[in-house]
């Protein structure tokens, strides 16, 4: 499997997870999707009453400057984390 199918079946099996992770588990895998899949974020920050957009902004500028091998690699590595861990 290339890393590119690795990244895919990642998303397919977070929706496996038995309970929702966290809200910064969430944001953490968001921002590593997001890098792994466009990039370095590009767009203008939400505004402060956009308290979700905001967060999700800054959860994928976290990554900036990571490759999107890289964060294909992360979000692949929490999502085993994530199904690892016992319920």
């Amino acid at each position: 499997m290339t890393l590119t199918d690795d990244f895919e079946a990642a998303r397919e099996r977070v929706n496996q997870l038995p309970k929702s992770p966290d809200v910064s588990t969430q944001l953490k895998l968001y921002g590593l999707y997001k890098q792994g899949n466009l990039g370095d974020n590009t767009g203008k920050r939400p505004g402060m009453l956009d308290i979700r957009g905001r967060a999700k902004y800054d959860a994928w500028a976290e990554n900036k400057g990571m490759s999107q091998d890289d964060a294909k690699q992360a979000y692949v590595a929490l999502v085993d984390k994530l199904l690892a861990a016992p319920g």
